[in-house]
């Protein structure tokens, strides 16, 4: 049988200076501010590449990558498919396609379509994939949202090595989001939306200096 390979070549034997943390964040509802909160903080040398799934009308132009670039030293952009992760930059799920994390340190882009049910972008497709390509290097972080798109993410992301972030109730617009992944038992902290940032900043720079191997079998 011959075995799949994405598109994009994959690159084996990552040199280990290559496997940094990935940071995902999870948001929906009231996620704007929360993303603000979160990215805002965190210096522009961050030892880690930040993805960001927030559910948006797939039909709509999005300004989301510009409003967060301008209130964080980190490096943000709409992600495009194909893309290699870089520290200290923020890729941006577009509106109509969902990300995967494809490689060791690249993503790709699939459109939802037009009948593709929400959420759009869908947190569970970003986290699943981010799990089982970097394992222990990845770092899942749920924020305020409707619905429970994460949940199963979250326990994809800690089954392979990772660990994971949700806001707490009181500071969350919506709690469906956090709360379902709390309810997974998997969450290794439930945190106010002020607190996220300097989590963030502690864990990647330890998972950094870790340097562990990537994918499951490394957890």
């Amino acid at each position: 049988m011959t075995s799949y390979v994405s598109k994009f070549d994959r690159e084996p034997g990552l040199a280990p200076e290559a496997r940094f943390p990935v940071v995902a964040l999870a948001s929906s509802a009231g996620g704007l501010n929360a993303l603000f909160q979160v990215l805002g903080p965190l210096p522009a040398d961050l030892p880690a590449a930040v993805l960001v799934a927030q559910h948006q009308q797939p039909d709509r132009p999005s300004r989301l990558p510009q409003l967060l670039d301008a209130r964080t030293p980190l490096t943000v952009r709409a992600a495009r498919d194909g893309d290699t992760m870089e520290k200290g930059t923020v890729l941006v799920t577009p509106p109509g396609y969902h990300l995967l994390v494809v490689s060791d340190n690249r993503i790709g882009l699939i459109g939802v379509g037009e009948r593709a049910l929400p959420p759009r972008p869908t947190a569970d497709m970003m986290l699943a994939t981010l799990a089982v390509t970097c394992g222990p290097r990845a770092l899942a972080v749920v924020l305020t949202g409707v619905g429970t798109d994460a949940q199963s993410g979250t326990r994809a992301i800690t089954c392979c090595g990772g660990r994971a972030l949700a806001q707490d109730e009181a500071t969350s617009v919506h709690f469906g989001m956090p709360g379902a992944a709390i309810s997974t038992g998997e969450v290794d902290k439930v945190l106010p939306l002020t607190e996220i940032a300097k989590e963030i900043q502690t864990y990647a720079t330890a998972l950094n200096e870790e340097q562990p191997g990537s994918g499951c079998e490394a957890s």
